[in-house]
């Protein structure tokens, strides 16, 4: 063993270990009872046994243990976006879509292009940018991944601020925020723009965050390490304390975590604000809708939004193979139109078609200086689709490379328009469009919405 270190030899990876023991002693803590002299027995961490405690100190280390379950933030609230509760509604057993027969396919394929005759299928191009990102667009320090995601984030911000969503008092919910470039974008945008809050909502931890490049000392950024699934944004105490308009941003939402944002913004967040120890007010929809604050200064924007907790909406959209019927806010788009879970579990993977094309940039991605974009971006989305794409190969035979193409944005399209009936229903003004360049992104769709004063939303059953 190197000096100072454990004595103990680590078979599995043929080196001896790196801790350090206390002093006088050979061995660390973890492998303490190799020690000759010492007769305490050590046992497997019940919470985790990947790592071992003294048995005559198990109480003690329960208490502290790592693995241990953390107390549940107040904005925690099991599955308040999951959506179907009723689990008799999904099959138990799907059949893999490569094992369909041709005929079974083409039958799928007839119930799509029925489905979908009729809808919006040639999305407008809509591809902006903002002053906030041209400095970073014009650095030639940045590689080309780098360069790639600038100008999403960049259009994403020019489409915001066409929809008059980038100003004062409001507080900016980015779901899936990884470091959270784009609230980092959108602050600097706001540069001169008082009361502003953030709001990054990822589940995992994340390292390389941004939210400390801010400048701006009236901006504040606040993460929630929370699945979207359990966000209920009423108990987020900013929010409870400023009563904000809500705009709520994502950049390559992943499938099912989109829906999940869409129902924490326009049901929960109107709806679970009563706690569990008050008494319960019956249709508090119209209610919460009312308490919000309006900006302190709109401008020429509309005020429309001032009747309502959400004041926009804008997520780049993403990954449709991941997304999930439980958790889908289309669901009575899709049985409107003669279509159930067993479609829409084809449909959701046969959407990868699309994009199958990702197949190949993976490898040839070049190297970014911003390797957290490389990592968030490339890896899990274009690897995601990768093996997605390669489960279709015995399909190959039956439709060529540009029908499956075309099939596959066809999916896409329903599965998303499914999403913009529901927004309706709910009494926005939504919309799909282009908003980079497929060589840029090949998932470049964005979905905005904005409150729409012709539109009453209905009651959520």
């Amino acid at each position: 063993p190197e000096p100072g270190r454990c004595a103990h030899f680590v078979l599995r990876k043929k080196r001896f270990c790196r801790m350090i023991p206390a002093p006088g002693r050979r061995f660390c803590g973890e492998h303490g009872h190799e020690e000759e002299q010492n007769d305490r027995k050590r046992i497997p961490c019940p919470l985790d046994p990947k790592h071992t405690v003294y048995e005559d100190q198990l109480q003690k280390h329960l208490k502290k243990c790592n693995s241990r379950e953390k107390p549940k933030p107040v904005y925690f609230v099991q599955d308040i976006n999951a959506g179907l509760k009723d689990v008799a509604e999904i099959p138990e057993k799907q059949v893999p879509l490569s094992s369909l027969s041709m005929e079974e396919l083409q039958n799928l394929i007839t119930k799509l292009k029925k489905a979908s005759n009729g809808l919006e299928l040639h999305l407008k191009e809509q591809i902006l940018s903002h002053q906030a990102l041209q400095e970073a667009l014009s650095d030639p320090k940045n590689g080309e991944s780098a360069f790639k995601h600038l100008k999403q984030q960049a259009s994403i911000l020019g489409n915001m601020e066409k929809l008059h969503l980038l100003g004062p008092g409001r507080c900016f919910v980015e779901f899936g925020a990884g470091r959270g470039k784009l609230s980092h974008w959108v602050d600097i945008a706001l540069e001169n723009v008082e009361s502003v809050q953030f709001l990054l909502v990822e589940r995992a931890t994340t390292r390389f965050k941004v939210d400390g490049k801010h400048k701006r000392r009236d901006s504040v950024f606040e993460r929630l390490q929370v699945d979207i699934q359990h966000l209920c944004l009423n108990k987020v105490p900013i929010l409870e304390k400023k009563k904000l308009p809500v705009v709520g941003i994502g950049k390559h939402l992943c499938g099912a975590a989109t829906d999940l944002a869409l129902r924490c913004l326009l049901e929960s967040y109107s709806t679970c604000c009563d706690g569990e120890d008050e008494e319960p007010a019956p249709k508090r929809c119209r209610a919460a809708q009312t308490e919000v604050a309006p900006p302190k200064s709109a401008g020429n924007e509309s005020t429309t939004e001032d009747h309502k907790p959400v004041a926009g909406i804008v997520i780049a959209l993403c990954c449709h193979h991941k997304c999930d019927w439980t958790h889908y806010v289309g669901r009575e788009f899709f049985k409107s139109v003669g279509l159930g879970p067993v479609e829409f579990h084809y449909f959701q993977r046969m959407s990868s078609w699309a994009t199958c094309g990702m197949q190949e940039t993976t490898s040839k991605a070049s190297t970014s200086e911003d390797s957290e974009d490389q990592t968030n971006d490339t890896e899990e989305h274009e690897h995601t689709l990768s093996r997605t794409a390669s489960g279709s190969d015995t399909l190959r035979g039956m439709l060529s490379a540009e029908e499956r193409k075309e099939i596959g944005c066809l999916c896409k399209r329903l599965i998303d328009h499914g999403r913009i009936e529901y927004l309706q229903q709910q009494g926005y003004k939504a919309a799909l469009q282009y908003y980079t360049e497929s060589a840029v992104s090949l998932e470049n769709v964005l979905l905005t919405a904005v409150p729409n004063p012709s539109l009453r939303p209905e009651p959520t059953v």
